[in-house]
């Protein structure tokens, strides 16, 4: 049922990803008097078509949904009527053909902007960005940041939940920033800014980055009673029930959560011997951790102290208008950055994400709600829209960069000399497809 959760959502945010895509094709073509032959969503095999007639448009679904394309009059890729020649594409003006092909793209940042304003207008429920001891020897560490201090923007930004504070951090160093200025207020309502100084060599490898930094998400100290039990987990298979009270570890008496994280953490693969209370009755279960050290079992937390820690941050629907467009121009720019940066070995391939990873990523998000999906297509669709305007022969910014040297010689590049680069630029996306996949399968056994 998890994989049938994943692939539908995977299925559903690439396939509307795609449609607006090649939608914005399409629009345009229409509107400067391209004929449009089909409109297709996936590859391969036919699954459904409807055509009104035969000079109209052919709308076709096809069984795999990683793609789409707009069939249009084109003298260059087979023989035209004389009725449809003045609708050949490659018969109008060189502007007219740039805007066609820049709209696929363009409409993937447009649909953005909007995922981007829903989420800021429906507003998300978040943690207070309020820190813990930061871990030592770490950059938080050497920056003076104490515990009980809540992250209030991190330059100049806003983060008003901790998935905020955090997204902002990384990416802001993920780009080459080496001095981050973080605004906080501590437990005694004093607000001051510090810096986190971050060396280059630090950022090749996200999680070896996120572990420098030290930054650690404050936890109260709780009684070790269990909350939560997954059901495939080592605690549900010693026997645990939410509500028990954890009394003795072997021989050590546990008194914090804390406390028992550590025990657990420390006894991967080994029998524990724990002795819990269960409705005022003692009773003794063996649990044996996981090699992780992990047994499947949350703690249970009051729900004031959870209201208490929780913050709803929301903007208005005007207020949220240049807000969205921030925010795509800021992961737009990001993702330029770190490509960039992948190019030149100053980032880690780690960064890359497949088809797998993004279908994973998919069905964890629709799980999470609403507004952590619509938040996942946005960065999808900035993703897509970044990526098809990369001056790489076959994407749409290949074409895009063919017309600009068009536009300079005043005649259109010879179509020798477009399927040369083409065939460079198929090898490339290959390997680049391939280096992907290969990550995603790493990360599917790390």
């Amino acid at each position: 049922m998890n994989i049938i959760h994943t692939v539908f959502y995977f299925v559903m945010s690439i396939g509307v990803l795609v449609a607006v895509h090649e939608f914005g094709h399409f629009w345009v073509a229409r509107r400067v008097g391209v004929k449009v032959l089909r409109f297709s969503i996936g590859f391969g095999h036919i699954v459904w078509r409807f055509q009104k007639n035969p000079n109209t448009t052919e709308y076709v679904l096809s069984l795999i949904p990683l793609g789409g394309y707009v069939k249009m009059v084109d003298e260059r890729e087979g023989e035209v009527s004389a009725d449809d020649l003045p609708m050949a594409f490659n018969r109008k003006p060189l502007l007219a053909r740039t805007a066609i092909v820049a709209a696929g793209p363009v409409f993937n940042l447009v649909l953005a902007v909007a995922l981007f304003w829903s989420v800021l207008v429906i507003g998300e429920m978040g943690i207070k960005p309020v820190l813990g001891t930061a871990l030592p020897n770490s950059i938080a560490e050497q920056a003076g940041f104490s515990e009980g201090d809540e992250i209030i923007a991190v330059n100049d930004e806003i983060t008003p939940t901790w998935t905020q504070a955090m997204s902002s951090i990384m990416s802001t160093a993920l780009e080459g920033e080496s001095n981050i200025a973080v605004k906080v207020k501590s437990s005694d309502m004093i607000e001051s800014v510090k810096t986190l100084h971050v060396d280059a060599s630090q950022t090749q490898n996200p999680d070896a980055l996120y572990a420098k930094l030290g930054l650690k998400l404050f936890s109260p100290s709780l009684p070790a009673i269990i909350g939560n039990v997954l059901d495939n987990g080592a605690a549900k298979t010693a026997g645990f029930k939410s509500n028990d009270i954890i009394l003795r570890a072997n021989d050590t008496p546990v008194t914090q959560w804390q406390q028992w994280v550590d025990i657990v953490k420390a006894s991967p693969n080994q029998a524990l011997q724990i002795l819990i209370e269960r409705d005022g009755v003692q009773s003794t279960l063996i649990l044996t951790p996981n090699a992780e050290g992990k047994v499947g079992a949350s703690v249970q937390v009051p729900e004031s102290l959870v209201k208490s820690f929780q913050v709803h941050y929301s903007l208005s629907p005007l207020d949220a208008i240049p807000a969205a467009f921030s925010t795509t121009y800021h992961y737009s720019t990001s993702t330029v950055k770190m490509m960039g940066q992948m190019f030149a070995g100053r980032a880690s391939l780690e960064n890359l994400s497949g088809p797998i990873s993004i279908a994973q990523y998919a069905g964890q998000s629709a799980e999470m709600g609403l507004v952590h999906f619509l938040k996942f297509m946005g960065l999808i669709s900035v993703s897509l829209g970044v990526l098809n305007l990369l001056p790489i022969p076959v994407l749409d910014g290949g074409h895009l960069f063919f017309f600009a040297i068009e536009g300079l010689k005043g005649s259109p590049v010879s179509e020798r000399v477009q399927l040369f680069f083409q065939k460079i630029g198929i090898v490339f996306l290959g390997l680049l497809m391939a280096t992907a996949m290969f990550m995603d399968v790493g990360r599917l056994f790390h």
